[in-house]
């Protein structure tokens, strides 16, 4: 399924507030090592977002408005684990609707249960991530609830790195999905406001379009 439309004015918005408080932070020269063992000239913490109650409530406010527009049928949030988890309460709390919470994995105990909440077969859901590189987790989240009989309607997430993994994974599995900002136009504003020069700027499109053979050279 399609990337929905970001808003270009609420994505500067989001850009200059998560650069603002370091919860995205751009380093060229000293990469960032991932999980994956990916080199990279970015870290993305949205968390961060959580410890300013004013751009909390701008993150939440804009993420349920896109929702309503987009997903108007919404009758349940669900957070991923473990990150989409409190955006996601605050989120569901603002739509006044119902929250769930999906684990990476079943418990290993008790009902063994993948996803918490009162879930509901046929519910009308929208999953909700801070962040989608890949969209892995996020779709690890579809199908658990897909398999508990939840109806997904798409993912939302506060910001994606814009890859095209990311992209095909979501149309293979028929997810719709948006994020309120993302690397180009965080990158389009760091670079309006002189946070890089040239040769930086050109460094960080590399890794955008090769971020597994990206390199410093």
């Amino acid at each position: 399924m399609i990337e929905l439309k970001t808003d270009p004015k609420i994505a500067a918005e989001i850009a200059a507030l998560l650069l603002d408080i370091k919860a995205v932070k751009l380093s060229t020269e000293v990469p960032f090592i991932w999980a994956s063992g990916w080199q990279s000239p970015i870290y993305c913490d949205n968390r961060l977002a959580l410890g300013y109650p004013e751009i909390r409530s701008i993150i939440k406010t804009a993420l349920a408005n896109k929702i309503q527009e987009y997903f108007p049928k919404c009758q349940a949030i669900a957070g991923v684990a473990t990150a989409g988890i409190p955006q996601g309460v605050l989120v569901a709390d603002a739509l006044e609707v119902p929250f769930l919470y999906v684990r990476s994995t079943p418990k290993g105990h008790g009902l063994e249960n993948q996803i918490d909440g009162h879930v509901v077969p046929g519910q009308k859901v929208l999953g909700l991530e801070d962040l989608i590189s890949t969209g892995g987790s996020s779709l690890k989240a579809v199908d658990a609830s897909r398999k508990n009989q939840v109806e997904i309607l798409g993912m939302a997430a506060i910001f994606t790195y814009g890859f095209e993994v990311a992209k095909q994974n979501f149309a293979d599995a028929k997810v719709p999905w948006f994020s309120l900002s993302n690397y180009h136009h965080l990158i389009e504003y760091a670079a309006a406001h002189n946070m890089v020069d040239e040769e930086q700027i050109q460094s960080l499109q590399a890794w955008r379009l090769q971020p597994e053979n990206w390199r410093l050279h």
